[in-house]
């Protein structure tokens, strides 16, 4: 049985989403908590692996178990429905996790549901205060503080420069046989009216090893008028890494959504076109 779990948590005091040997990670966490419950080891797959620091409202993970037998403790049966054992879960999961990571539902997957191969786009959103008093302190977490004046206007011009598919070497961190080519879906910069904090909603198919701080950091440039937009579209062409872009800190990014297609059948041809390996069109 394939389980999909949707979650939340605060990265501040995880070293990551990935299991890692004597750091506390929220794949560690979460494996621990449910292998205790379910009384075997288990591995979770998960749809984007956060780095250290970085938050998550809507991530997505999947595990395969056995059975649910002994879900329910004292109170186990055989005429218990996988419903009741789901909710028995549910509730057991939040007696163990630490308040930093919640399991917010688990549902029995369909079939051919992969976590990370048949998603559609990951959603991240990062949100910076320009106030000269600096952040609210209840926002420390969750809000970078940039010291000078943003322009909402170039934040946008510059991050339309961005939009499509691309070879984002510049803005990743290379891995070995790794491709840097995503399709960047949307990139636009809001300024909320009643906090006054800047969020930028960052959508694409996949993301590479930290492209989205590093689109934020390069795009925080032209908002301060430091750099002028056309800077940004020539960053990418480069296709290497500026040292005129400065990563952004991991705590003003939140993994907000990851989407999947609507209809069940065409979740396994999904996961089947995500692997495979990119190129450019005329490549």
């Amino acid at each position: 049985m394939r389980l999909r779990l949707d979650l939340a948590y605060d990265g501040t005091d995880f070293s990551g989403w990935a299991r890692q040997p004597g750091l506390r990670t929220v794949q560690g966490c979460l494996e621990d908590g449910l292998g205790r419950i379910l009384r075997t080891p288990v591995e979770l797959t998960v749809a984007g692996r956060t780095d250290a620091g970085v938050h998550a409202r809507g991530q997505v993970a999947h595990v395969d178990v056995e059975s649910l037998s002994g879900v329910l403790g004292n109170r186990e049966s055989e005429e218990a429905s996988v419903d009741e054992r789901l909710a028995a879960l549910l509730r057991r999961l939040a007696g163990v996790l630490d308040p930093d990571v919640r399991v917010q539902r688990v549902s029995v997957a369909p079939e051919g549901f992969d976590a990370r191969f048949s998603a559609l786009y990951r959603r991240y959103v990062y949100r910076v205060s320009d106030e000269p008093g600096g952040v609210d302190p209840l926002r420390r977490r969750d809000v970078l503080w940039h010291n000078r004046p943003l322009s909402v206007e170039a934040l946008n011009a510059g991050a339309a420069l961005l939009l499509g598919e691309h070879d984002f070497a510049a803005f990743c961190k290379k891995r070995e046989g790794a491709t840097t080519i995503r399709e960047l879906q949307r990139l636009s910069w809001v300024r909320d009216p009643g906090s006054g904090v800047l969020e930028a909603t960052v959508m694409a198919d996949a993301f590479c090893h930290s492209m989205v701080r590093a689109l934020v950091g390069c795009l925080l440039a032209v908002g301060e008028g430091r750099m002028p937009a056309e800077w940004a579209g020539q960053v990418l062409a480069r296709a290497v890494r500026d040292p005129g872009v400065k990563v952004a800190a991991a705590h003003g990014l939140c993994l907000e959504e990851v989407g999947y297609p609507a209809d069940a059948r065409e979740l396994a041809e999904r996961a089947r076109m995500t692997r495979r390996v990119r190129t450019l069109a005329g490549d």
